[in-house]
């Protein structure tokens, strides 16, 4: 199952109905020629460089943005471990259950967006977790060998000053 987020709204494609689509492309136009259910459509495809899951489709004159999700995407959405769009300073909370491998940061540590602050073990994986944000480590709730469950606080942080 495929999910196809097209203009803010979710479809959901099987393989058999992305088969059964009646396509054909057309170099000299440089767009498709799409039959489905009985009416003729022409699209024209433009890729995103920075994302390869996300497409603009200029379908019969209306312009649509469609990003795609595979079974690994829907996955990490379900898991609670998707991009954070607009980043802040904020606490670090265990993303899923796992084992603290190795925590890399003290209270009172500043660190920028980017740096690594811990190691946690989840489904036979070792996941490095970073600053999502420049910060200043206020505390530190669990230690190298702690179990943690799924939004647990491990790290508590404050806004750089």
């Amino acid at each position: 199952m495929l999910k196809a987020n097209i203009n803010d709204q979710s479809l959901d494609y099987t393989q058999e109905q992305i088969d059964q689509l009646d396509m054909i492309y057309d170099a000299n136009a440089g767009q498709y020629h799409i039959l489905k259910e009985g009416k003729s459509h022409r699209a024209q495809l433009s890729h995103n460089p920075n994302n390869p899951k996300a497409i603009t489709i200029l379908l019969n004159g209306t312009e649509h943005t469609v990003t795609i999700k595979d079974a690994v995407d829907q996955k990490v959405d379900e898991m609670g471990l998707s991009i954070i769009e607009d980043p802040t300073a904020g606490d670090i909370m265990a993303p899923m259950p796992g084992l603290i491998l190795e925590i890399m940061v003290a209270a009172g540590d500043t660190v920028i967006k980017g740096d690594s602050l811990l190691i946690l073990e989840a489904m036979k994986m070792e996941n490095v977790i970073k600053a999502e944000a420049d910060g200043i480590v206020k505390s530190v709730s669990l230690s190298k060998g702690d179990t943690v469950e799924k939004n647990q606080l491990i790290i508590e942080m404050e806004a750089d000053a």
